[in-house]
């Protein structure tokens, strides 16, 4: 079975930025033991696989598989694949609507060629940690903490400033007790900024991390004040995004570079 493959860097203007994707069209859904052999084989942070749906034009089933799982929800690789769609695949459709597990998310164009994703707001709560505690784990004065009920974020920590978030080097021997962490603090150049980590699915630092925008921008929506926020993702690659806080949802968005268009084969597989 010979399948298209496109690796496309999402959240940055340019490649070799932001956080890259691969994006795999399907006929079909093939098993999932193989879905999740082709994601490890590619070994980035995902791989996103879509079907289309019949006589539905613009909307197609999509899933989202780590190097190790199938997560819930994906913001680079949704933004990936909606890339691939418009400029790579030639679909005219002006909106897509994906169904996922988070529900139908939708992307649309946006000014300047980016790509708008509409997401479930995922407002944070408190979490059982307190900010001492976290404070001694991370080794860096921790402000509030929280967790969200959905979506793949563990912990959400308000560091002190864009710094320290920049400067942080998580002690994973430490914070084994956490599945994955995000870190964040008001920015400097841009509104706020963050960091994800994600040990727990196989992605020691996530590059730039859409869905967690979707619980992000909800905080500092509130904190500062305003619905239009500009976020950046300071990991060593780097991410810009731009979101609006809505009563009930996110929009995210930014731009996608294509870095790879080739294809897979799959022979003599055992699954």
């Amino acid at each position: 079975m010979k399948l298209p493959l496109y690796q496309i860097d999402a959240f940055t203007r340019r490649v070799f930025g932001g956080n890259p994707a691969a994006v795999l069209p399907l006929p079909h859904w093939l098993p999932d033991a193989l879905l999740q052999h082709v994601a490890a084989e590619n070994n980035l942070a995902e791989t996103a696989f879509f079907v289309p749906l019949e006589g539905q034009p613009g909307r197609y089933q999509l899933r989202w598989f780590t190097p190790t799982q199938e997560v819930n929800f994906c913001g680079h690789a949704t933004l990936a694949t909606a890339h691939a769609l418009w400029e790579c695949l030639g679909v005219i459709a002006p909106k897509l609507t994906f169904q996922t597990r988070m529900g139908d998310l939708t992307a649309v164009r946006g000014e300047d060629g980016a790509v708008v994703l509409d997401f479930p707001r995922l407002d944070p709560v408190p979490a059982s940690q307190t900010p001492a505690e976290l404070s001694e784990l991370l080794g860096t004065p921790v402000h509030e903490v929280f967790t969200v009920a959905a979506g793949n974020v563990s912990v959400f920590a308000v560091l002190d400033s864009e710094a320290a978030v920049r400067e942080l080097v998580p002690d994973w021997a430490r914070l084994s007790p956490l599945d994955d962490l995000t870190i964040t603090a008001r920015g400097e150049q841009a509104d706020f900024v963050s960091r994800c980590f994600a040990p727990g699915m196989g992605i020691p630092e996530d590059p730039v991390t859409g869905s967690a925008h979707a619980t992000l921008a909800p905080y500092w929506s509130g904190k500062l004040g305003k619905t239009l926020l500009h976020a950046l993702q300071v990991s060593a690659r780097g991410g810009e995004l731009h979101c609006e806080v809505l009563p009930d949802r996110v929009k995210v968005s930014g731009h996608a570079a294509l870095y790879l268009q080739g294809s897979i084969h799959l022979t003599n597989t055992d699954s």
